[in-house]
């Protein structure tokens, strides 16, 4: 199992910064080998890769979100992928975007870019054209505001194992106020 973890801080509010990601959409603007991505329904998505010079195309599933704070997915044709993105209120005008990716790497090719770290590489090269995309944009494309509750628990689940289908942070530490996560911004 590899997985990257990978933060950037953008010079937007929260709201806006958040708005963007659930542009589905527009990834291909900012992540470099995603071809395409139609949004099939509220909560489902249909991915058109090509990295290396290899093509997949792979269907996933939103599997928790909530607006200004994260998104998460899985992968649901089989393959071992999944990730989380969290939104961090650092003032009223910047916001850290972190990202996680927890997957299994397919074949020689991918197996040698987890192990010399090629893949945390491009995710901080896709935040920072996220970074550019989204600050010289002057705001965002469209906005998806709806609740997606993780499965099963009937409130969101926040340390969940993305891969489990609980879909939080694997690593817990993300959202403790201490480290500046989102409940810190988010006070009950």
């Amino acid at each position: 199992m590899a997985t990257v973890q990978e933060s950037i801080d953008v010079s937007v509010p929260v709201s806006t910064a958040y708005n963007q990601w659930t542009q589905f959409e527009t990834f291909p603007e900012f992540m470099s080998g995603v071809e395409s991505i139609t949004q099939t329904s509220d909560t489902h998505n249909h991915w058109i890769t090509k990295i290396g010079g290899v093509e997949r195309e792979f269907d996933t599933e939103i599997t928790e979100q909530h607006p200004d704070e994260r998104v998460a997915w899985k992968s649901t044709d089989g393959k071992s992928h999944a990730g989380v993105v969290t939104f961090h209120r650092l003032d009223d005008s910047k916001t850290r975007v972190t990202v996680q990716l927890d997957w299994d790497p397919e074949g020689f090719t991918e197996k040698v870019g987890a192990a010399v770290g090629a893949d945390d590489r491009q995710v901080k090269s896709d935040l920072e054209r996220f970074k550019e995309f989204i600050e010289k944009s002057g705001g965002e494309t469209g906005a998806w505001r709806g609740d997606v509750d993780a499965p099963g628990s009937g409130t969101a689940s926040r340390t969940a194992d993305p891969l489990a289908g609980g879909a939080g942070l694997a690593d817990p530490s993300l959202d403790d106020p201490e480290s500046g996560g989102p409940r810190a911004t988010n006070p009950a």
